[in-house]
């Protein structure tokens, strides 16, 4: 038994008449009743009785009909669900630095679910320096960073330069300035993360700090933001961070702008040379439609 048979049979059943069913299947009439024939002499039982018009079922033509309908509507279901199944199956794995999911990364990833339900996101964080060997390796398709890292197999892309500022404790001096430069920081008691051998974050920030001949006399490197702006928020010293951090709510902790006009920090994406993927298109896309509804100005990159 198939489960043509089963559909044959339910639309006489419903048809009440070999000839309307036909017309229903697309079938001629006689096909269709050695059908019906061939399913009664597979199960041994009559089905219809025949002698009534319109075509009236059994008692197990009734019993059949019920099972059919569930047998026809799992079979429906289950092509349903391997279908979404196999879209699913679809998938982008996103490399990020921790820094960018507290600013706008969230927000774009959020929107990009939103606008791709059929396709698994899986969110990795690692540093910029992993993002470029996890690309070539195949380990992820697309990474978010902060450091300009060149590589003849990676295709870099400017996002846009995001600007800095200084998290300190409010009873602090500085606190009660509408903004600060660096040369107003190289005395203070400052926190830079992360702590890790590579370039990073914190080599950014003592990068700005000799271009303009400074040299910060008090710096303590730690392990990570969260660890940085606890020690600001218990008026251990200040941290540099990027505007996006802001999000992070402490209290007795205040943002204060830096002026230089070098004090920003840049935001890279990161994809193997020459994929373009229509996964990947409509993630940049989405990028811009954030900095589109936050007001963020931007000079859109190509892809």
């Amino acid at each position: 038994m198939e489960l043509r048979h089963l559909r044959y049979f339910v639309a006489v059943a419903e048809s009440r008449s070999f000839t309307q069913a036909a017309e229903r299947l697309f079938i001629a009439q006689p096909p269709l009743s050695r059908q019906i024939q061939q399913l009664e002499a597979e199960l041994g039982v009559q089905l219809f009785e025949r002698s009534s018009r319109p075509l009236q079922l059994t008692e197990a033509g009734q019993f059949f009909y019920q099972h059919a309908l569930k047998l026809l509507s799992n079979a429906e279901e289950i092509k349903c669900m391997t279908a979404r199944i196999g879209i699913v199956e679809r998938s982008i794995k996103i490399g990020f630095v921790a820094s960018l999911l507290y600013g706008l990364l969230s927000k774009i990833i959020y929107v990009f679910r939103q606008q791709q339900p059929n396709l698994k996101v899986e969110l990795i964080e690692m540093s910029t320096f992993e993002q470029i060997q996890a690309l070539k390796q195949g380990k992820i398709d697309v990474g978010f960073g902060r450091l300009r890292i060149s590589d003849p197999h990676i295709k870099r892309i400017l996002l846009r330069e995001e600007p800095l500022v200084l998290a300190v404790h409010q009873s602090h001096v500085l606190a009660q300035k509408q903004c600060v430069t660096f040369a107003q920081l190289e005395q203070e008691q400052l926190f830079l993360y992360p702590k890790s051998q590579e370039a990073n974050f914190a080599t950014q920030v003592r990068s700005i700090f000799a271009e303009h001949g400074l040299t910060p006399k008090n710096l303590k490197v730690v392990r990570e933001i969260q660890l940085a702006l606890g020690l600001v928020a218990a008026a251990e010293g200040m941290c540099i961070v990027p505007e996006s951090a802001k999000s992070i709510q402490l209290a007795h902790v205040k943002y204060i702008p830096i002026i230089d006009h070098d004090a920003t920090s840049p935001v890279f994406m990161a994809i193997r040379h020459l994929d373009t993927a229509d996964d990947l298109r409509a993630l940049f896309d989405c990028i811009y439609q954030v900095y589109d509804l936050e007001a963020i100005e931007y000079e859109r990159a190509v892809l």
